[in-house]
């Protein structure tokens, strides 16, 4: 039965028919196009080997980034609350403008991009909060940057995936 969708019209009951056909998909060398894989490929075969390469540089970039606007940031602070030397604001300007510098390295600057880098920036910020403030960490710090990082690859993931 074959029903032109713009022309004729149908029933529910052709409708269901048609979009519940559970006929084995075409065959190669029909016309058609469609190539029955040989078998199911995990997730980092299917990316090709520079995107894997890529993908590093980009979580080394992000890291970098967070570094130093972690740095911009945390320099004033001490400037401000510790009454440290107020020449901590130059090395904060410098690291800020770093920062602005890294931000344009970025491979895009979509929505997608900076969420993944929020990702990395919250959990990179935990990491400074323990090895630099001297900071014990909680076990839900440690749940939340993992829920973080990991949200961090979905959307990451979701724009290789979408190009």
């Amino acid at each position: 039965m074959t029903i032109d969708f713009f022309r004729q019209p149908f029933s529910t009951r052709q409708f269901f028919e048609i979009t519940t056909n559970l006929s084995p998909p075409p065959q190669a060398g029909e016309g058609t196009g469609y190539r029955q894989p040989e078998r199911f490929l995990s997730c980092t075969e299917r990316l090709p080997e520079n995107c894997k390469t890529n993908m590093f540089k980009i979580l080394l970039l992000f890291i970098i980034t967070a570094l130093t606007e972690i740095m911009g940031c945390w320099l004033p602070y001490l400037w401000l609350r510790q009454g440290k030397s107020a020449w901590l604001l130059l090395p904060a300007a410098m690291s800020l403008a770093a920062f602005a510098y890294l931000l344009t390295l970025h491979p895009s600057a979509s929505g997608r991009i900076y969420a993944a880098y929020g990702g990395v920036y919250i959990t990179t910020a935990l990491l400074w909060l323990r090895w630099v403030d001297g900071v014990a960490l909680r076990p839900t710090d440690y749940v939340g940057a993992a829920l973080c990082f990991v949200g961090a690859a979905v959307v990451a993931w979701g724009g290789l995936r979408a190009a």
